[in-house]
């Protein structure tokens, strides 16, 4: 019996120090699935304090923009500057807040004083995709969006990762502007994060791949072992995903095991004992806090005008929200656990969206884009409706993907408006083509009244000399004849000239190009003498020509430039017809121009010595349909500077030293023959 009680020691031995070893490993797992939930708990109450203080941003941004007013392109408002640099003091995670228009073009934007100046040009910001879509996103979905993270550059030559938050503007119901407030990444570690939760743990903003974007450290590391949390921190518009990491030592094995068994063993009941009552306690408590977030994420998701439905990896529906059920008329019940042809697809789009859901289940589909899909739903009454589709990937806390989520947007008002635009939109074209008729209309009216004036007296001095000649009773001497033909021969110049400018206007009006062959100056200026000389004679005006001596030919449409000619010319002349006859002096004249960067240029002067342009009539000389004579279509002036600059010239204006008004354009020199 003694050897046999001898030989039951080491057994006993092995039995006592296998029990020790058993409770020690159970105990380190107990330590550290504590440690671990602890730290979730911390992970999960970080995200909460951040959610909390985002928040309480964004209703400080909506209440910056509702009571101060976006600043305005003319003068950004002091209030709104006040009240955002106020803001930016008291929330040390805000970089930068800026007000943009519906183009977001900057209006105003006041930098945060705890940091130097993000180096960032405006250019940049403009050409930002990522603040563009998020911007387009929110003015479409009427709520503030989040832009995906990105690195920041300082002018110390370091830098940061921030987001961007952008709130809508409306005035009524339209969208007047966006503010876009700039979030440091670091800071929002620092400040929305209670201190009590990371004095011993250290976290960080984490890509799903591991990079860390911006990280906080606790205190020095104690321990060799490190537990780590993830935390998925969905924002509208984006998603980060929040890491804890806490160092702990591995537990400690009691030194003196056989003398201290029974005494281990009985502190060991006990301490399980009170740990199970205070786990108890604290998963009643966390039972109660989940219970009360569910609770609250409910009231929220109940309360949205969006339709949401979430699938699983298979396709079947595993969650909707009420928004949902009214947008297509069925209930909860009839939909959850679906995963065939759904009963909102109409009938002859089924295959389509067949195709759809099995191409995305499948994984190999790409992101969905974050400005969604199109598509069209089908009540249970049968009325089909267009909904715009926006999914995104479910990641659960550990970055696995679960499912899809999609939200879902009634287009049917939004329809309607454009459908009202799209009718208006074509009786403002039809009313444009109208105008543009009466234009062309005007415009031919005018310039051939010119030739038309030419071809009627020429033909009232043919008649009157054929008169004399049969008053008299003898055959037309040579003379006679030969004024008759000069006069018929400027009859035929003039009515192929007509023709000719009914070509131009033609393509005038109709923006084609007109063919240009290169004239001399003073080519131009004997075209139109003609013309000239009658109301000259007139209107007792004494008209000299100057061209300088060896110019260039210029590369032009003759006819149109000829009628500019003859445009300016005969307003001269009207403006002195209250002159004196001794002052009563039109000046025509060519000569080089300012040579530019283009090449050579020549330049046309038309100079009277009339009583000068008044500064109110100067201020809408070019206006069309703007006149200061009664018979007058104000087009003249217009038509004229539209003329020169489609051939890339300048028409312009300046007083005559002395007294009257010189008119000049510019057209560009061809190569000399």
């Amino acid at each position: 019996m003694a050897w046999r009680r001898w030989s039951l020691w080491p057994v006993l031995i092995v039995l006592v120090v296998s029990m020790l070893v058993t409770l020690v490993w159970l105990a380190g797992r107990y330590e550290a699935s504590q440690v671990q939930g602890r730290v979730e708990r911390d992970v999960a109450d970080a995200v909460a304090d951040i959610r909390l203080g985002l928040g309480r941003d964004m209703q400080s941004l909506q209440a910056l923009q509702s009571s101060a007013g976006p600043a305005s392109a003319a003068a950004p408002p002091e209030a709104w500057s006040d009240a955002a640099r106020q803001l930016l003091r008291e929330r040390r995670e805000l970089v930068r807040i800026e007000s943009r228009d519906r183009s977001l073009r900057l209006l105003s934007g006041i930098d945060s004083p705890y940091r130097p100046p993000p180096l960032r040009s405006e250019s940049e910001r403009l050409s930002s995709i990522e603040e563009s879509l998020t911007c387009a996103t929110a003015r479409r979905t009427g709520t503030p969006m989040y832009s995906p993270s990105y690195f920041m550059r300082r002018q110390d030559g370091l830098g940061f990762e921030v987001v961007e938050l952008c709130v809508p503007v409306q005035r009524g119901l339209q969208p007047a502007g966006y503010v876009v407030a700039t979030f440091a990444l670091q800071e929002i570690l620092s400040d929305l994060v209670g201190p009590n939760i990371i004095r011993h743990q250290d976290i960080s903003f984490t890509e799903p791949d591991g990079t860390r974007l911006a990280a906080r450290h606790g205190s020095t590391r104690r321990g060799t072992r490190l537990f780590t949390a993830h935390q998925l921190l969905d924002l509208p518009g984006t998603a980060l995903v929040l890491r804890m990491d806490s160092w702990h030592g591995a537990p400690s094995v009691f030194p003196n095991v056989l003398t201290a068994l029974v005494t281990f063993m009985s502190i060991a009941l006990v301490s399980v004992l009170v740990l199970l009552s205070k786990d108890n306690r604290r998963r009643l408590q966390a039972e109660h806090d989940l219970a009360e977030a569910l609770a609250f994420r409910k009231a929220m998701e109940d309360s949205l005008v969006t339709g949401l439905r979430a699938r699983d990896l298979q396709g079947r529906i595993t969650y909707i929200n009420p928004a949902f059920c009214k947008m297509v008329g069925f209930d909860s019940h009839e939909l959850l656990g679906h995963d065939g042809d759904l009963p909102y697809w109409p009938p002859e789009r089924a295959e389509e969206n067949r195709r759809r859901q099995a191409y995305r289940i499948s994984g190999d589909a790409p992101p969905p884009p974050q400005e969604g899909v199109e598509s069209v739903f089908m009540r249970r009454d049968g009325t089909r409706f267009p909904v715009l589709i926006i999914e995104a990937p479910l990641i659960n806390a550990q970055g696995l993907h679960t499912g899809w989520m999609g939200a879902f947007l009634d287009l049917s008002e939004q329809r309607r408006i454009e459908e009202l635009s799209r009718a208006s939109a074509e009786r403002l074209q039809a009313t444009a083509r109208l105008a543009t008729v009466g234009e062309m209309a005007s415009l031919l009216s005018h310039e051939l009244n010119q030739p038309l004036a030419a071809i009627s007296s020429y033909a009232t001095g043919s008649l009157n000399l054929l008169s004399h000649e049969n008053a008299r009773g003898a055959a037309p001497d040579q003379g006679t004849v030969q004024d008759i033909s000069m006069a018929m021969n400027r009859i035929a110049e003039q009515a192929e000239r007509a023709g000719r400018v009914i070509r131009s206007v033609n393509d005038f009006v109709r923006r084609r190009d007109q063919s240009r062959e290169a004239i001399t100056p003073r080519a131009v200026i004997d075209a139109v003498m003609p013309l000239i000389g009658l109301q000259a004679r007139k209107l007792n005006v004494e008209v000299r020509i100057r061209v300088d001596a060896g110019l260039p030919p210029v590369l032009c449409d003759r006819t149109m430039v000829e009628q500019v000619l003859l445009n300016l010319a005969r307003n001269g002349m009207q403006a002195m017809a209250q002159m004196p006859i001794p002052q009563r002096i039109l000046e025509i004249g060519a000569r080089p121009a300012v040579p530019d960067a283009r090449g050579d240029w020549l330049e046309f002067r038309v100079c009277d010595r009339g009583p000068g342009i008044a500064p109110d009539v100067e201020a809408q000389l070019f206006t069309p349909f703007f006149t200061t004579k009664s018979e007058g279509m104000g087009l003249g002036l217009s038509l004229c500077r539209t003329v020169i600059e489609q051939h890339g010239g300048q028409l312009g204006h300046a007083p005559q030293p002395g007294a009257g008004t010189v008119f000049f354009f510019t057209l560009p020199a061809g190569k000399k023959g």
